[in-house]
């Protein structure tokens, strides 16, 4: 077959972003997904029957505001909006919940410290101010360091007008705070142990780090700079579940002339004289292209599909040292009524709405940190848990409810044993974890579902079961990720380009390293 100008590997949603933006400019696309049913992290599936469950990712809050207009996605999905951002019950029965609301959100801070609710609002106005310098940088193509060339520095002048509002002060603020510890950062705003735990917790939800280790303010912002209600994490549901997104990108790239085929494995991008050439599918099909865009990780796309023996020792011995430290588990419930937090009564479901973190402290995701680093999953694991069926009750059958956790830390490198031992031992630990919190909780599970690492490396083709195809911390960010040299999507073999949450800008559904990767790609046509 040689009637496609490009193949997309994968049926992601950057992959499917960057199908979208290629045919509409006019190329010939084919998208190729291994699995039966397209959308990568991004499904929606029947695990429980009835249930319409986001296995993997279940928040649209990060998606790109130019994606959305530029695929015309809003016109195919809904988008709802949750609040509050965020509720932490603490042991002792008492909560603190976090708005979108900054007035909101002062009065509850109040009954933990005055002082810490009077100085919130100049903290969130601060962090938004520093957001805006690394939402800059989100949607730029890395420069090529230590090369540097004029197309670089004339795109970085999009960072002019965030950089001068920040004024010298806040410059030398970002400066010094990216590459500190989140708890550093909120030990010199606030006092409150309850504050200051729901905070970091967003720091490290799509980490391995704990709050006290270096760089983690940097994912705090990182966070913060992509969220929809510009603040430290986001909260949007998609109705009917995150896999209406995908299929809305589906139906974009479609309708401007994309081809998707499931159950289309590809086994190898074969490549002549350092060009692309062509992929063979696992059936044996080889189906050619002057353009292979990737949306498998690095690991996957350069140590299995190319061949690695004919690439550069030095770029080969990079690619096998990219960190993915996977740490998250997933797990699902389907309920027969709604679980009741006495420290969230009050206001019918409104504390229900949003997500539920069992973070009461920096000290407290320390501790369930700790573990890792020697192969243990946390006795006192970090949960964040949402019920999505709350606010879009198309999602349960009818008087039944959902609810989603990710479970940390769960090292995806046991020092002892394996995941087919510890996994029910896992399922266990969240729901006595949850019954603290919640004491009818038990008695409502119908079903349940636990994804380890383990399970979604082998399900989703996430490498040691991380997300974003590679660890999101300071030293694997812009012209380092995926790998120094190589972080413009374009790689050694000509024609070859990565598109996945392993280029720049980095993991949640945002669609941008799509996005960029497009971009670039029709640059080079010219």
């Amino acid at each position: 077959m040689g009637n496609n100008d490009v193949i997309i590997i994968g049926a992601g949603h950057n992959s499917l972003v960057a199908a979208g933006y290629l045919a509409k400019a006019g190329r010939r696309v084919v998208v190729l997904e291994k699995r039966g049913m397209i959308g990568g992290i991004a499904t929606t599936e029947e695990i429980f029957p009835g249930f319409k469950v986001s296995p993997v990712a279940d928040t649209a809050g990060y998606l790109s505001d130019e994606v959305r207009a530029d695929l015309k996605l809003d016109s195919q999905v809904e988008i709802i909006p949750l609040d509050p951002i965020a509720s932490s019950p603490e042991p002792d029965g008492t909560h603190l919940t976090i708005w979108r609301d900054t007035a909101r959100t002062v009065k509850e801070i109040e009954r933990f410290s005055p002082a810490d609710a009077a100085k919130y609002p100049r903290f969130v106005e601060q962090m938004t101010k520093i957001a805006g310098v690394v939402q800059g940088l989100l949607k730029l193509t890395p420069m090529d360091l230590p090369s540097v060339g004029f197309a670089d520095l004339r795109a970085a002048l999009s960072l002019a007008g965030p950089v001068f509002r920040l004024g010298r002060k806040n410059i030398n603020e970002l400066l010094r705070v990216l590459p500190t510890p989140v708890e550093d950062l909120l030990n010199e705003w606030f006092e409150s142990d309850v504050l200051k735990g729901v905070l970091a917790a967003s720091a490290v939800k799509d980490i391995t780090w704990g709050p006290q280790e270096a760089g983690t303010t940097f994912t705090f912002v990182y966070h913060w700079a992509l969220s929809d209600n510009r603040l430290f994490r986001s909260t949007s549901l998609v109705k009917g579940g995150i896999g209406e997104l995908t299929k809305a990108m589906a139906e974009t790239a479609r309708g401007f002339g994309a081809k998707i085929r499931t159950d289309a494995e590809v086994k190898s991008i074969n490549f002549q004289q350092g060009k692309v050439t062509s992929v063979t599918l696992a059936n044996g099909e080889t189906i050619e292209a002057g353009v292979v865009v990737s949306g498998a990780s690095p690991r996957t796309t350069f140590l299995e599909l190319l061949d690695a023996r004919r690439l550069e020792l030095s770029f080969v011995r990079h690619v096998h040292n990219i960190k993915y430290r996977g740490s998250a588990s997933r797990m699902h419930f389907a309920l027969s009524g709604l679980p009741e937090f006495p420290a969230l009564a009050g206001e019918g479901q409104a504390y229900l709405r949003g997500p539920i973190q069992i973070a009461p402290s920096i000290n407290y995701l320390q501790r369930a940190f700790d573990c890792t680093k020697y192969g243990r999953v946390s006795d006192a694991p970090y949960l964040d848990i949402l019920i999505p069926s709350v606010a879009d009750p198309s999602l349960a059958p009818s008087g039944k409810h959902l609810m989603s956790v990710t479970v940390k830390y769960t090292p995806y490198a046991l020092r002892e044993g394996n995941w087919s031992q510890e996994g029910p031992e896992i399922a266990k630990l969240v729901v006595d974890t949850i019954a603290q919190y919640a004491p009818n909780f038990r008695g409502l599970i119908a079903d349940q579902k636990l994804l380890t690492p383990v399970d979604l490396e082998a399900v989703y083709d996430l490498p040691e079961g991380n997300l974003s195809h590679g660890e999101m911390t300071l030293d694997q960010f812009f012209h380092m990720r995926p790998i120094p040299g190589f972080a413009r999507y374009r790689t050694p073999i000509e024609g070859v380009y990565l598109c996945g949450p392993g280029c720049h800008p980095g993991g949640s559904v945002t669609g941008l390293p799509g996005q960029n990767a497009a971009r670039e790609i029709l640059k080079d046509a010219k």
